[in-house]
């Protein structure tokens, strides 16, 4: 039997989410109210320019004071999609204190300030869900902390940011340069005006901490992600890689280590082989790859971003929280009861592709192959190309660490015949 009176929603943001999520709440007002048991209502609008026309939304809803709507007593749900850190982690932890749950896309806030959120939301007994905050449209966070509640995650593996899997998949595909890829998305309006948090990794490496945290039961925060941006990769990578039977993507990688004591989290280019199921995923499309003990290998895909597709993460993310609200119930909150250290990078273990300038003369790969052994790195294959007293040199690991190739490198470059150092790149999904 459905409840007449409805649950009252405030929304605060309504740009090119908001206003998607606005939208679907008023076409699909009769089969969200059949999904939850109650009809849920748009009762406040909260936006900077108030004189802006939006369509669809009652203008006597829209108002600037999102502080005065998140605290009114009648409000059963706030969604927030207006990100960063501020006002939004003050609007969400008035929301608990007034009495509402929280339907949040905030990665930057939660991987910043996951924690205290989520104590704030335990406190006054109240839900905080965040699907779109990871992965756009694909259900991610709900299968890792409900459906793989039972199983041990060992992995994650993931292009989690749309803007750069279409710049790296442009350069793969017409051999263009970083540059020429970058203005295309941008005209593409894949890209920002700005697209530095996109292309240097730091939206991937907010993502990236959420993941960790949820899928390795420990609290996982920004800071403690390592992040390498894409803006050095080169068409000649691109070449090298392909040689390799590979591609280069931005990837998010969470790891558990072998012995279960710690966990990494990381976010840099990589080249993956092309056999690998991510290796196929163009244009702005994101996916992620979970390995667990018991499932085995389980891969998400699809659009990551756009206001429709994370709008249908925030409406699923709504139904849930309104369920729990008429069954007088939470749903599940954080999980950090293992409270694994997260290593730091140079602890990693995994392959690397490094690309060498040498003078082209009899004894320079003994050289170079003396200084990886020296440092504990076993090469597992050589090339090398010369022309007029200049050559290349590529070298592909075994796995190692990050500490001992970094000193493999370090001494590289004070052998008189390297002449630089063109580029490092790992290999990852193998």
């Amino acid at each position: 039997m459905m409840r007449t009176r409805p649950l009252k929603v405030a929304l605060l943001g309504c740009g090119v989410v908001g206003s998607e999520v606005a939208r679907i709440m008023t076409t699909h007002a009769d089969d969200l109210a059949a999904r939850i048991g109650a009809p849920v209502e748009l009762a406040g609008v909260a936006v900077r320019r108030p004189s802006k026309v939006r369509e669809g939304i009652d203008p006597a809803l829209v108002t600037t004071d999102a502080t005065a709507l998140v605290k009114r007593g009648d409000i059963d749900v706030v969604v927030e999609v207006i990100g960063g850190i501020e006002p939004a982690r003050t609007l969400i932890t008035a929301a608990f204190e007034h009495g509402a749950s929280v339907v949040s896309a905030n990665k930057a806030l939660l991987a910043q300030d996951g924690a205290a959120l989520h104590a704030a939301a335990e406190e006054h007994g109240k839900d905080l869900y965040y699907e779109a905050a990871v992965a756009g449209a694909i259900p991610l966070i709900r299968p890792l902390r409900e459906s793989l509640a039972g199983d041990k995650v060992n992995r994650v593996l993931g292009i989690v940011n749309g803007t750069t899997n279409f710049i790296l998949d442009k350069m793969d595909s017409t051999g263009a340069g970083y540059q020429e890829a970058l203005d295309e998305a941008t005209a593409l309006g894949y890209a920002e005006a700005d697209p530095t948090a996109d292309v240097e990794g730091f939206d991937a490496a907010a993502k990236a901490a959420i993941l960790a945290g949820i899928a390795f039961h420990t609290r996982v925060r920004l800071d403690d992600v390592y992040r390498e941006g894409m803006t050095e990769v080169t068409a000649s990578d691109f070449r090298s890689a392909k040689e390799m039977g590979c591609t280069i993507k931005l990837l998010a990688i969470c790891e558990r280590s072998k012995d279960g004591a710690s966990v990494t989290a990381r976010v840099h280019p990589a080249m993956i082989p092309l056999s690998h199921p991510l290796a196929s995923v163009r244009g702005a499309y994101n996916a992620v790859f979970v390995e667990s003990d018991a499932a085995g290998q389980l891969m998400f895909y699809g659009p990551g971003a756009g206001g429709a597709p994370t709008a249908s993460a925030v409406l699923g993310d709504l139904v849930a929280v309104c369920r729990n609200r008429l069954n007088g119930a939470t749903g599940p909150g954080e999980s950090a009861y293992a409270a694994l250290p997260v290593s730091p990078m140079g602890e990693v273990v995994t392959r690397y592709h490094i690309s060498l300038d040498v003078a082209d003369k009899p004894g320079v790969l003994a050289q170079v192959a003396t200084v990886f052994a020296e440092h504990g790195v076993s090469i597992d294959t050589v090339r090398q190309q010369g022309k007029d007293g200049e050559a290349s040199l590529v070298v592909v690991t075994h796995r190692a660490s990050d500490a001992s190739l970094s000193g493999t490198v370090e001494a590289l470059r004070k052998l008189d015949t390297v002449r630089g150092v063109a580029s490092i790149m790992r290999v990852e999904g193998e």
